[in-house]
């Protein structure tokens, strides 16, 4: 297990459902979508807040603050936030979209690993 930490148990977290969980000083989002499992950073590079606080739709994270949202797959911005597009636009040119860092989820037994 060099490399992963231990964070759940399989049956801790429902299907469609994501938690914040804390491996090796980081805070991290863990979510289940079918039989697959993700872990993100649990911070919105948008405006920080905490994702796990959001809202879970299929493998789509959307941030509480500002709406962005973020594919668990592969951390990649669906949508940088919900303002109108002008004000999005302006967002843009100040903070731009940066994706989710993404780690390696592995099973072992009812373990729930993540590699960092």
């Amino acid at each position: 297990m060099d490399g992963f930490v231990e964070v759940g148990r399989i049956g801790e977290l429902d299907e469609g459902s994501m938690k914040e969980v804390m491996a090796r000083g980081r805070k991290l989002l863990l979510a289940r979508v079918g039989d697959s499992y993700y872990a993100v950073d649990n911070v919105c590079p948008h405006m920080g807040a905490k994702l796990s606080d959001g809202e879970l739709e299929g493998a789509v994270v959307t941030c509480p603050r500002h709406g962005s949202q973020f594919n668990l797959a592969d951390g990649r911005v669906v949508r940088w936030t919900n303002m109108p597009s002008l004000l999005s636009a302006i967002a843009k040119v100040f903070k731009s979209p940066r994706p989710l860092n993404t780690y390696v989820v592995k099973l072992e037994g009812d373990k729930i690993l993540i590699g960092l």
